[in-house]
Formats: structure tokens, C-alpha cells, sequence
């Protein structure tokens, strides 16, 4: 008989990153609240919050205020347990955004934060 081993590869954060960012794109915001750990603080140019509820009640307010969500994916930088994402963001396909995502995640693979920087679109 022949034994078969399992490799199970864990996935980078950089993956898990991005997955969020088309979870958030498709407004799913069940598959956000799984990804989010409970300590989890939220910042951008705007409102600064903390925990778990607080950054889905957030959420579902930026879903609420938007018919569409495309994120385009510009770049990606990675270290230990932050990834930095470049994004082209539109909203109701007339509103463009130029962010930046930096995305912490935790020992089990959760995001305990996220902080957003609004950029500009020219080069």
C-alpha cells in the first residue's frame, strides 16, 4: 500500500489580503466578519474605529452607500504580518480612488488591522 502525504501550505497574507479585498468588492460582508479578529481596529482618513463590530458596522455603512464596488489591485508589498495594497478604487463606476490598504494580520491569519491612506491618481 502506498501512503500519500498531505502537504498543507498556509496561506500568505498577501492571499488572505486579497481575498478581503474581493469580499469587500462583492460587499459580502459575512465572509468579512470570519476574517476580522475581535480586536481589530479600522482607520482611514475619516473615522478611526475598534473591534469587531465596530469595524463591521463600518462597513456595512460604505456597502449601503455604494450600488458598486470595483477594486483594482495596482501593487502589493508584503513583510512579516503587513501587507500594503495599492489600490484604484471605484465607486458607482463614477467615483475613483486612489488608496492605500495596510492590512495586519494576527498569528491565526486574521486581520487585526486596517488602515487606509487616500492617495491621488496622477503619476
Amino acid at each position: 500500500m502506498i501512503e500519500k502525504k498531505v502537504v498543507m501550505t498556509k496561506i500568505s497574507n498577501k492571499e488572505i489580503s486579497i481575498s478581503y479585498l474581493k469580499k469587500y468588492a462583492d460587499k459580502d460582508l459575512s465572509s468579512i466578519e470570519t476574517m476580522f479578529s475581535d480586536d481589530i481596529v479600522l482607520r482611514d482618513w475619516k473615522i478611526r474605529v475598534e473591534g469587531k463590530e465596530n469595524a463591521l458596522k463600518e462597513t456595512r455603512k460604505n456597502f449601503e452607500n455604494a450600488d458598486t464596488i470595483e477594486i483594482e489591485v495596482l501593487s502589493t508589498y508584503e513583510n512579516k504580518n503587513t501587507v500594503a495594497a495599492e489600490l484604484k478604487i471605484t465607486v458607482d463606476t463614477t467615483e475613483e480612488l486612489y488608496v492605500v490598504d495596510v492590512i495586519t494580520l494576527n498569528k491565526e491569519g486574521k486581520i487585526s488591522s486596517i488602515r487606509a491612506y487616500l492617495g491621488r491618481g496622477d503619476n
